[in-house]
């Protein structure tokens, strides 16, 4: 099992270091993150209306973190809400170790005078290893500084 979780390790910090990518929006998620309480959030434009959403959580004895790809990233209407969906690896480097993926549905408002932008999601896990599970709960609220 030590083996897995060094390539797992491996694998995210390569993945990471070969996307060059910038990050668009920084700030911080509360809530049930990958069974943790507070997490560091951050979004990744690869394009219009693709994204990467990403969090490194802490608060229950490990880091926790969730790379998601959201594909489907659009205005609801003419208004300045948009709604995400989008699905990606998770990791929790702690006690037990869980490798799994996660799926998200959000909306969020960007300010236009200020550059915040507040969301609200849904985030269900279905854990694979060290112990398969499914966890529904993942409820979060997000608060980003955009650069952009």
């Amino acid at each position: 099992m030590k083996h897995l979780k060094i390539l797992s390790i491996v694998v995210l910090l390569f993945a990471a270091g070969t996307l060059e990518l910038h990050a668009q929006e920084v700030g911080i998620r509360f809530g049930n993150v990958n069974g943790n309480n507070v997490a560091v959030d951050g979004v990744f434009a690869l394009g219009e209306f693709s994204r990467i959403h990403a969090d490194v959580s802490f608060g229950n004895g490990g880091v926790g973190i969730d790379a998601l790809w959201n594909p489907i990233y659009r205005p609801i209407g003419n208004s300045e809400f948009n709604y995400y969906m989008g699905f990606g690896p998770s990791l929790f480097l702690g006690d037990p170790f869980r490798l799994g993926v996660a799926g998200e549905i959000g909306a969020e408002y960007a300010f236009a005078d200020v550059p915040i932008v507040i969301g609200l999601d849904w985030r269900p896990y279905f854990i694979l290893v060290e112990n398969t599970n499914f966890d529904a709960g993942g409820f979060g609220l997000n608060i980003r500084w955009r650069f952009n």
